[in-house]
C-alpha cells in the first residue's frame, strides 16, 4: 500500500505550508490535498479538555493506517509521495513511529528563529480569537502551566522552538543524510535556490520550481479593545464547545465573528527588543545545543537588538 517517501516534518510557523504549496507543482512529486494529516502523532483518543479549539484539532488527525494510505491513492505512477505535518519534529514518539513504518523516509525540517517563531504562533492564535493573553511574553511564561493542563502542542510557544533537543532525538532514529535542514529565511529570500536544494535532496529534477506561494502569513495583529474582547470571548467559548456541533454549523457561527474581529488591519507584527531580551535566556541554551548537534551557526538568533530577520 502507498506510504510517503518523504515528510515535511517541522516546524510550525516556519514556512511548511508555503513549501507544501510549492512542491505540489512539481510533476515528480505528489502531496495529498489534506495538509497535516498528523498520522504519526499520538494515536490516543482526543482529550476531553485542553486549550480553546484543541478538541476540534485532535479530531482532524488521520488515525487509521488505511485512511492514511488512501490519501496517496490518487498519486500518478512513479511520483515520490510526501506529506507535511510540522509537529512531527516536536513529537518525540512520532520519530519512533516514522522509523518503524517508513525507515527510509527523507525528512525536511525548516527552522526559524525560536522567538520570532513563537511570536508568529502567538499572533496566529491571537488573531483567531483563541489566545486569551494579550501580552506575548506573558503568554510564553504561561506555557508550562498550560502544558500541565493538557493544552495541545500549538500552544507550546517556546518548547516548539527547542530544535536542539528535538534534532538530537531525531538523529538517534535517522541518519543525518536522510534529514534536510533549511532556514525559513532561505525559503523566503532565495526561493528558487532553496527549492532546488529540496529537489536534489529528494532526487527529482531541479530547476522546475522557482516560486514559493505566500501562505499562512500573519500580516497584522488584531487590536485589543472592548469589542474585540467580546468577540474573543465568543470565539474561545466556541473553541471549547464547538466539537459538539457539525462542522458546517461551527463555520457558520465562527465566520461572521472572525470577519468582525478582522475588520481592521495594521502593520505586520514583529518581536521587539524588549520581548527578545525577556525571552532570550529561555532559548539561548537550546540554540547552543542546536549548533553543537548540527555543526551549523545560529548566532544571529542570540541577538536581542537585531531587527528580526527570520520573521
Amino acid at each position: 500500500m502507498p506510504l510517503p517517501d518523504f515528510l515535511i516534518a517541522g516546524v510550525p510557523k516556519a514556512g511548511t505550508t508555503a513549501l507544501h504549496a510549492a512542491l505540489v507543482a512539481h510533476p515528480g512529486l505528489f502531496l495529498p490535498s489534506v495538509k497535516e494529516p498528523k498520522f504519526f502523532l499520538s494515536h490516543e483518543r482526543p482529550p476531553a479538555t485542553g486549550g480553546p479549539g484543541d478538541v476540534q484539532t485532535y479530531e482532524e488527525h488521520v488515525r487509521r493506517q488505511e485512511d492514511y494510505e488512501a490519501l496517496f491513492d490518487p498519486a500518478p505512477p512513479g511520483t515520490l509521495l510526501g506529506e507535511a505535518t510540522p509537529f512531527y519534529l516536536y513529537d518525540r514518539s512520532a520519530h519512533e513511529r516514522i522509523k518503524a513504518l517508513i525507515p527510509s523516509a527523507r525528512l525536511i525540517v525548516l527552522l526559524r528563529d525560536p522567538i520570532d517563531r513563537a511570536h508568529s504562533n502567538w499572533t496566529h492564535l491571537w488573531n483567531a480569537g483563541l489566545e486569551p493573553e494579550a501580552d506575548f511574553v506573558a503568554a510564553c511564561r504561561a506555557e508550562e502551566r498550560r502544558k500541565a493542563a493538557g493544552w495541545a502542542p500549538f500552544w507550546h510557544y517556546l518548547s516548539l522552538g527547542r530544535y536542539g533537543e528535538q534534532l538530537q532525538h531525531l538523529y538517534r532514529h535517522f541518519p543525518r543524510e536522510q534529514v534536510l535542514l533549511l532556514r525559513y529565511r532561505d525559503l523566503r529570500d532565495a526561493p528558487a535556490a532553496t527549492l532546488d536544494r529540496v529537489c536534489r535532496f529528494l532526487s527529482v529534477a531541479p530547476g522546475v520550481l522557482t516560486e514559493v506561494p505566500k501562505e499562512n502569513v500573519n500580516r497584522y495583529t488584531v487590536e485589543d479593545n472592548g469589542l474585540n474582547r467580546v468577540l474573543r470571548t465568543l470565539l474561545r467559548g466556541g473553541g471549547y464547545v464547538g466539537h459538539h456541533f457539525p462542522v458546517p454549523v461551527r463555520m457558520a457561527a465562527r465566520g461572521p465573528l472572525l470577519t468582525l474581529l478582522h475588520r481592521k488591519t495594521g502593520s505586520r507584527p514583529v518581536t521587539t527588543p524588549a520581548e527578545r531580551a525577556a525571552l532570550q535566556p529561555l532559548v539561548a541554551g537550546d540554540i547552543e545545543l542546536l549548533q553543537e548537534v548540527t555543526g551549523d551557526r545560529y548566532d544571529d538568533w542570540l541577538s536581542v537588538d537585531r531587527h528580526a530577520s527570520d520573521r
